[in-house]
């Protein structure tokens, strides 16, 4: 007898739909077939198992299990339960009629209970997109698929449960998502708790308005990783879009919490300096987003930026420019998004001590520069805000005045935002740190003693096209947290101060 299910196929944040026939005739082989993984093909030892604990027996006849399309390959324990229910159908052990009529995804233990997938989500919408209404998940990850509309979710616990259930013995209502999306931006750290570094705290601003990178340089216990930790509480909030992306993103990487839906927040990744290029990039044999695609939407901060082995920060280059993380194997290529904040911090020189007002450095000149080096000029013109750290006085510290609240920053952030939004509102972007040249040239009008004080600029520092696109870019966010409709001088101003790793000597 034939018999015939869904599954999916999860490729980069996509799924696709996979459709598992099985048949059962004269012979006494089992085939599986259809470009199955190592993985796969082990499913056989763990669904004979579970279905001798619901008291079935695995046929020993033919038995073709054939995982269409063939030419798309198939990897992950997920298809076990579709591949049971399909083998009890053909095998006429048992009569489940309605077995077409789902997409059907679970990991099979050998007692029968079903174990937690990744990708629930991607499925649940791939589900929705073929026409196919009904959903099987194990019972962890159906409040996570329950968020797409349209779509019946049912969680199961074990194998006979979800024989039972196919065949109307028992009642499951379908899960509800239990969790209305309530975007938050909420955090224990505020900018309140940081003395001092009013300029540091201004750029951090500017970053967070016009979602613009930013690296930090100063000696060591000046503040540089407090002031990082503290930009979730002052970045705008996840809009439902953005909530589904990131949501996604997770999913498939296995780091949802069971039981959960949407992620409210957005999402702030600190990866060791340890790190492989291919942890913060993304890849493997069976691809799987890096550190800055599960950081897309919020931030990726770098500690110590020079310590990062230099394969990886190089790999970064192109992310950092398209959005976008592109991977490549022989039979096929996946695409991650990517659209990130990086902050970094950093030392000025192995000792730290560079441009210490109280403390001499014991690096030599080559030493510092060599050090700085670690650090490729393409990379760093890819950063909009080069800010100097530099340590808090005692009278700062010691000070009992009140310092700035990330609750008041937050305001002028969410409105310099607002002010962007509807000037992109035809845009698929939203921010300032995306326009690109057409943009730039619309919204960037400079009048004529800007347009000299950018170009004293670009020859004083012998700046790239690269970094005078940035700086107008900074320089219309700073217009925009300033409310006006045109970039002034002062606004202009104070983006190129904000190029400090561009000038020769910039510890001097």
């Amino acid at each position: 007898m034939l018999a015939k299910t869904y599954a999916c196929s999860v490729f980069g944040v996509n799924a696709a739909l996979i459709t598992i026939e099985t048949y059962v005739g004269q012979g006494s082989k089992c085939h599986l077939v259809g470009l199955p993984d190592s993985t796969i093909k082990e499913a056989i030892l763990r669904v004979e198992s579970a279905m001798k604990q619901m008291g079935c027996f695995f046929p020993r006849r033919k038995v073709v299990i054939n995982l269409a399309p063939a030419n798309v390959r198939k990897e992950g324990s997920a298809y076990d339960l579709a591949i049971a229910l399909s083998i009890i159908q053909a095998s006429e052990q048992v009569e489940i009629p309605d077995l077409p009529a789902f997409v059907i995804m679970g990991e099979l233990a050998l007692d029968g209970v079903i174990r937690p997938i990744k990708g629930a989500l991607p499925i649940a919408l791939e589900a929705r997109r073929n026409g196919i209404r009904k959903i099987i998940l194990p019972k962890e990850n159906a409040h996570e698929a329950a968020f797409v509309e349209d779509i019946e979710v049912f969680g199961m616990e074990n194998l006979q449960e979800t024989v039972q259930f196919l065949r109307g013995k028992t009642f499951h209502a379908s899960i509800k998502s239990a969790q209305t999306f309530m975007p938050s931006n909420h955090s224990l750290l505020d900018f309140a708790q940081v003395q001092g570094q009013v300029i540091a705290k201004r750029a951090f601003e500017i970053a967070a308005a016009g979602g613009h990178n930013l690296i930090l340089i100063g000696p060591p216990g000046a503040g540089k990783t407090m002031l990082a930790k503290r930009i979730p509480s002052i970045l705008p909030p996840l809009n439902l879009e953005e909530a589904m992306e990131t949501t996604i993103v997770h999913s498939i990487a296995g780091k949802i919490p069971l039981e959960h839906t949407l992620l409210a927040q957005r999402p702030f990744r600190s990866p060791h300096h340890t790190i492989s290029s291919t942890a913060l990039i993304g890849g493997g044999s069976n691809p799987q987003p890096g550190e800055i695609t599960l950081a897309h939407n919020g931030v990726l901060f770098l500690d110590e930026l020079p310590e990062f082995s230099k394969h990886a920060l190089e790999v970064m280059r192109q992310p950092l420019e398209d959005r976008k993380v592109f991977i490549s194997r022989a039979r096929y290529a996946v695409e991650f998004p990517a659209n990130f904040m990086l902050i970094a911090s950093m030392n000025p020189c192995p000792c730290g001590y560079y441009n210490h007002p109280t403390k001499d450095c014991t690096c030599g000149s080559e030493v510092v520069q060599r050090y700085l080096n670690k650090i490729s000029g393409p990379l760093l013109d890819r950063i909009d805000l080069h800010v100097e750290v530099l340590p808090v006085q005692f009278e700062e510290m010691h000070g009992t005045q009140t310092n700035e609240s990330s609750a008041e920053i937050y305001t002028r952030v969410l409105q310099a935002r607002e002010i962007q939004t509807n000037r992109f509102v035809q845009q698929k972007f939203h921010v300032n740190a995306l326009m690109n040249s057409t943009n730039l040239r619309k919204v960037c009008q400079l009048d004529f003693a800007s347009e000299q004080r950018l170009k004293l600029a670009m020859q004083t520092l012998s700046l790239s096209a690269r970094a005078y696109d940035r700086i107008l870019k900074v320089a219309r966010t700073i217009a925009d947290l300033d409310r006006k409709e045109v970039i002034e001088i002062k606004h202009l101003t104070e983006a190129i101060a904000y190029r400090s790793l561009d000038r020769e000597n910039w510890g001097g």
